[in-house]
């Protein structure tokens, strides 16, 4: 029997159903890389909030304020940073400051505000369950603030 251009392929069920599995399995990664994407989203600002607490925590006062400054070299330009200078983040962040000494602390979340520049994180210092921690972190440089919300 000759083969023309009208004649059909025989059908094979196992191509077809291979077929549907490989687009399944496309979508569903698809859809698992958009949820992990969504949940994951301020993830290196949370990671900078990490590193300055963990550095408060070991009492690294001068790491701590090179992260919220966004330079570990600040040493060599403090003139750079006069309107927040390390004297008063040490007032602040210090044993004398709002916090206490950093026993602890846990990033509950963060949220990026609508038209901001930003990302707001907070955070529970010291197992202080009513009173949080709320830290800005510019996207662009990853320099720390306090939260305006």
């Amino acid at each position: 029997m000759a083969t023309t251009i009208l004649t059909a392929p025989q059908y094979d069920p196992k191509r077809d159903r291979r077929k549907k599995q490989i687009i399944a399995g496309v979508v569903v990664a698809v859809i698992a890389i958009g949820v992990l994407l969504y949940v994951f989203r301020n993830w290196p600002e949370e990671r900078v909030v990490n590193k300055f607490f963990t550095a408060l925590q070991a009492k690294d006062y001068e790491k701590a304020y090179g992260v919220w400054m966004a330079d570990p070299e600040w040493k060599q330009h403090p003139q750079k940073y006069s309107n927040y200078p390390f004297n008063e983040f040490y007032q602040d962040w210090g044993p004398g400051g709002e916090w206490g000494v950093i026993r602890s602390f846990e990033i509950d979340g963060s949220a990026s505000p609508k038209g901001g520049s930003g990302v707001v994180v907070v955070v529970t210092v010291n197992e202080r369950v009513g009173d949080k921690a709320r830290m800005w972190v510019e996207k662009k440089d990853k320099t720390l603030t306090f939260s305006p919300y």
